[in-house]
């Protein structure tokens, strides 16, 4: 079991353990283990193992981990303080805010979309020189495994008015639950909202909207003299109130919502959104939506915290009023003509019908969503230098071993449909991609049959040729749609 050291600046975090999973079929007590590296202990309170890292911020770093007193050596997410910072006054100030935030989840991660808080702690060792002693801080919550909106984003392209909507849905309550309680999250954004997997949620068939890092949470003051805000956010998803440093509101995190929304719509940055020289959101361009949903965004992204919602409720209710209908058309009225009088006969008089023609009405286009290019060209080059190889290693087959060419056709048919079929179900993606790349290139390395009589180095260089003309061709794909989808 391999097993991550959490000291900063480890030269050899990597640790293979496999007492560990010896340990876990025995079912028997597990000693302390120390990196091989630097001495740091790797059973943190003699419980928690890193296996590797998620992510590293300002105030230090997250692993995902295991839990070892849990019968399956339940998955975790451990987070350690680390703030790069040599300041008294910003060390106390990250200390605290990162305290802050293990209070605030173990008050609000009773909610099911917030992640609970399984532990709080401090760990002393030696230093790596044995010259004293270091302290750190440890956060351990539950893991919650699926994908940000940002990676959604990345990898479909924008969000449907529909997709954005049963997102407000999902998380307008958690807000209304976290500013009951006296809190305000502060840093909204597409990497702060995670899908759980379907698969993995409790409620099958269904990926929940989870609420993430609450390090940057505010309680709210109703003290007269209201503090300043700390500057804890991302720029372009905080309120104007907030990056000037003052006080914050509810309608603060409603602010970073809609900007959040209008990025899912639009799948432009909040930068490329905001008209800086008049000083107001310009998304209307780019997305097509109903005005309810326009008109409810655009006062969430107010200047002023007056003007918009005060409550998530408020907005909740906004979205689901009914959209007043157009007024219905007058009735026609009817042309009664009396008949003559009784001597003579009836006359009927026909009055024609004036009918004025209806103008058609004009279908808007809606642009085309644009396609995940860094997806595509990934996969592009993933497959490029995977059907070169397996060409590579055919060739090799039939020349030293006569291996028939209609096998060799054959398989890589077949292979190359499995790729396919493979990434777009999302079976084979990221570090799928890269460590199945791995194998190829050890297998061409490693087996001089495989090699078609090039050599190692040469068949490498013609397998990562063939990849990089395949991400040439990628790139030529997306550059015809977006012409296309301009005049489409």
């Amino acid at each position: 079991m391999l097993v991550h050291c959490t000291r900063p600046h480890c030269p050899r975090p990597q640790n293979d353990l496999p007492e560990l999973e010896q340990a876990s079929q025995r079912r028997s007590r597990i000693n302390q283990k120390f990196c091989t590296a630097c001495g740091m202990p790797l059973i943190l309170r003699g419980r928690y193992v890193a296996e590797r890292v998620l992510g590293r911020g300002g105030f230090g770093a997250a692993y995902l981990a295991r839990d070892l007193d849990t019968p399956g050596w339940r998955h975790c997410v451990i987070k350690q303080f680390l703030p790069n910072v040599s300041d008294p006054k910003q060390l106390a100030k990250a200390q605290e805010l990162f305290e802050r935030e293990a209070t605030v989840l173990e008050d609000l991660g009773q909610h099911a979309q917030i992640p609970d808080l399984l532990a709080f702690f401090e760990e002393e060792v030696p230093s790596q020189g044995g010259a004293g002693t270091e302290q750190y801080f440890y956060l351990v919550q539950e893991f919650i495994d699926g994908d940000t909106l940002e990676d959604e984003l990345l990898q479909q392209g924008r969000f449907s008015e529909e997709q954005v909507r049963q997102v407000l849905r999902e998380l307008l309550p958690v807000l209304q639950y976290v500013h009951d309680r006296g809190s305000i999250h502060r840093d909204i954004k597409l990497s702060n909202i995670m899908r759980q997997h379907p698969s993995k949620t409790k409620f099958p068939g269904q990926g929940h909207l989870y609420l993430l890092d609450f390090g940057a949470v505010k309680q709210v003051s109703h003290s007269s003299a209201t503090p300043r805000s700390t500057g804890i956010y991302t720029p372009h998803y905080a309120p104007p109130e907030q990056s000037r440093g003052e006080q914050v509101f509810p309608s603060s995190d409603l602010y970073a919502l809609a900007v959040t929304c209008i990025v899912l719509l639009t799948g432009k940055g909040p930068d490329q959104l905001f008209d800086a020289y008049n000083n107001r959101w310009n998304w209307h361009p780019y997305a097509q939506v109903s005005p309810q949903l326009r008109d409810v965004l655009d006062r969430m992204l107010k200047a002023a915290p007056s003007d918009r919602f005060a409550s998530a409720k408020d907005v909740e209710a906004a979205l689901s009023t009914p959209s007043t209908p157009p007024p219905a058309p007058p009735p026609a009225t009817a042309v009664s003509v009396a008949p003559a009088a009784p001597p003579a006969p009836p006359v009927n008089i026909a009055t024609p019908a004036t009918t004025t023609p209806r103008p058609k009405p004009v279908r808007q286009r809606s642009p085309r969503a644009p396609l995940p290019a860094l997806k595509i060209l990934m996969a592009s080059g993933f497959t490029g230098f995977e059907m070169t190889a397996i060409g590579l290693m055919c060739y090799g087959l039939m020349t030293t071993w006569g291996f028939p060419l209609s096998i060799s056709a054959g398989l890589i048919g077949a292979i190359f449909a499995l790729l396919v079929f493979l990434q777009y179900r999302r079976i084979v993606e990221h570090w799928e991609q890269l460590i199945l790349g791995g194998l190829t290139a050890a297998a061409l390395y490693f087996v001089p049959v495989l090699q078609a009589g090039l050599g190692a180095i040469p068949a490498l260089l013609v397998c990562l040729l063939g990849g990089l003309a395949c991400v040439v061709l990628g790139n030529v794909f997306l550059l015809v749609y977006s012409i296309i989808s301009r005049f489409a």
